[in-house]
């Protein structure tokens, strides 16, 4: 057990790396970061025994390395400051997740869920997210003056605060038109936070049995495209992913 020294000294340890983390960082990346610290620094010594203990303890499947990648960001953080003689990770072998086919929304799906809602609003959200691929967050950012008519694109500030043009079709272009001209102001089209639209998601899916979440239209995203023969690189970058590892993850359902 944790001295009540150790226990501020930790506390305080993770104060200081959230203020260094780089300009730009989205609150939801800072959320991340607490989620996955708090509960190793208030009850756990920073060393190989400690966090093999901790992670050993953890009961949450393949988010398990999501654990171990905030854990070895500290650490590596720590020992470059000093704060830490040595790295405690050096030890310590990465978490390998189970090879789980996650689940994607079809093309046929998609037509399922559009035909399954009955007002404008919800239609130009599946169909969008059909689409796009955004992520949940850059949904729920999307204004008027975001939309470009002539690319048929949405301008998006994606994770790092980082820039790309996330195409439409047709369809989405005539929804978002029965939609904007009582709706294109506020902090955003939908006039919903993130919340919002998750409750969305999650009434279609229990009204169809279909695993309907904004991640699941976003590797229906990638395996759409995939199957229409884009390569990997092609989707990586419409869909805003920093490298192909996810896209690869994501597409491995039509290649097995």
């Amino acid at each position: 057990m944790l001295t009540n020294s150790q226990i501020q000294f930790q506390s305080s340890l993770l104060t200081k790396f959230l203020n260094s983390r780089r300009q730009g960082l989205s609150e939801h990346t800072l959320a991340y970061y607490r989620t996955c610290l708090k509960p190793l620094l208030r009850s756990y010594e920073i060393t190989p025994e400690g966090i093999n203990s901790f992670l050993t303890n953890l009961n949450c499947g393949n988010a398990k390395l999501n654990y171990f990648r905030a854990i070895r960001t500290f650490c590596n953080w720590a020992t470059r400051e000093c704060y830490l003689k040595e790295n405690p990770l050096d030890g310590i072998d990465q978490p390998k997740p189970a090879k789980r086919i996650l689940p994607s929304i079809t093309a046929e799906q998609v037509e399922q869920l559009m035909a399954t809602v009955d007002n404008p609003r919800d239609k130009t959200i599946i169909s969008l997210l059909a689409d796009s691929g955004v992520r949940l967050s850059e949904l729920s950012s999307i204004q008027a003056s975001d939309i470009d008519w002539d690319s048929y694109t949405i301008t998006i500030i994606g994770k790092g605060n980082k820039q790309r043009k996330a195409p439409f079709t047709e369809r989405s272009a005539n929804l978002l038109r029965q939609w904007l001209p009582n709706n294109g102001t506020g902090d955003n089209i939908w006039h919903l936070k993130p919340r919002g639209i998750q409750a969305i998601l999650q009434s279609l899916e229990q009204q169809t049995g279909i695993k309907c979440s904004a991640h699941s239209f976003r590797r229906g995203f990638a395996c759409n495209l995939h199957k229409k023969g884009l390569s990997t690189l092609d989707i990586m970058h419409l869909g805003g992913w920093e490298d192909l590892s996810m896209v690869l993850r994501y597409t491995r359902s039509i290649t097995l």
